[in-house]
């Protein structure tokens, strides 16, 4: 029996969870972690290898038991302690590595997909011949996958992820090793995912990757979640954002520097820099102050620190491995 969760904004939450637990003797891969992502969105779970990434995934997806905090975990409205076969019939999961069988065709393996999750025979065969097609695999459907390339085998793994309709999708690190083509071609499936209410927890090394796809990220650092929100927001707690004012005339730019004291001068390029958490707030006032002052700069750009250094920063190049706690 399920019981749907809500955020306190009315919307229903695919996944909550509430002091999560793991460790592997002495060592402590999760220490308390508490999540909460939105149904039809994208939620990304960064940390450097080893930080608990996959152990999160594998203790939402029942391949694993947590120490602690699994009478507070709710996905997709089952109770993960109560219900794990309710949660089960309810998610689809697409781990590190490719759960397709290289002997037997593209077609075969979501054959077997569907005899296992007890499809009849004839739906089966449609849905296998529809997910085969979306994926652009109806072409290769009769190989077998063991002479498919890695992104085509990535897409097939997601496709047989596909054949129960799953509303929530665990995808641990999707796209590691395949080149920039097939990472944009992963990228688009799960665009479509979300389009059709899917929701996507998403665990991944590329910073990009979730910088473009995620409508929240947080980041896992010992075990514990040490920031989490959009991508703007993680940006903006780091430190190194500026405006840069560039001017072509030597006269106006003197005047900018003079003052503007506190700006950074490049005479030579005839630039000024000014800190910025690049908020459309303080961006408003620096214009409003070139205004006032009568003064036109010929090009303003806005840098904000990217998820790299957000990345570092809130890890400091932590590489605590769950192999090694193991």
């Amino acid at each position: 029996m399920s019981t749907s969760t809500f955020d306190t904004n009315g919307s229903t939450v695919a996944v909550s969870a509430v002091g999560l637990r793991k460790s592997y003797g002495d060592k402590v891969v999760l220490d308390g972690i508490d999540l909460r992502i939105p149904t039809g969105s994208v939620f990304a779970l960064l940390g450097p290898n080893g930080a608990g990434k996959t152990t999160a995934v594998k203790i939402l997806s029942t391949l694993v038991s947590a120490d602690a905090g699994t009478g507070a975990v709710h996905i997709g409205g089952h109770d993960l302690a109560a219900d794990p076969q309710g949660v089960r019939a309810a998610i689809g999961v697409t781990g590190q590595f490719s759960a397709v069988d290289g002997l037997i065709t593209g077609e075969e393996n979501m054959l077997l997909m569907a005899d296992l999750h007890h499809l009849s025979r004839s739906d089966g065969r449609r849905i296998a011949a529809e997910l085969l097609e979306r994926f652009d695999l109806t072409e290769a459907a009769k190989r077998p996958a063991s002479t498919y390339s890695g992104g085509m085998k990535r897409r097939l793994d997601i496709a047989m992820t596909l054949v129960g309709s799953p509303r929530i999708i665990f995808l641990d690190e999707p796209t590691t090793g395949l080149d920039p083509r097939a990472r944009h071609t992963m990228w688009q499936i799960i665009r479509d995912l979300v389009s059709d209410g899917v929701t996507v927890f998403l665990t991944t090394q590329y910073l990009d990757e979730a910088d473009e796809l995620a409508d929240r990220i947080a980041v896992l650092n010992d075990g514990r979640i040490v920031a989490e929100g959009t991508a703007e927001e993680l940006k903006r707690l780091i430190p190194g954002g500026h405006v840069r004012l560039r001017f072509t005339d030597p006269d106006t730019y003197r005047s900018a520097a003079s003052t503007l004291g506190e700006a950074s001068h490049d005479d030579e390029a005839l630039t000024l820099q000014l800190p910025s958490d690049g908020s459309q707030r303080e961006l408003r006032s620096i214009l409003d102050w070139l205004d006032a002052a009568g003064v036109e700069a010929d090009e303003l750009t806005v840098h904000t620190p990217d998820l790299d250094d957000v990345f570092f920063a809130l890890t400091g190049g932590t590489d605590q491995t769950e192999e090694s706690a193991r």
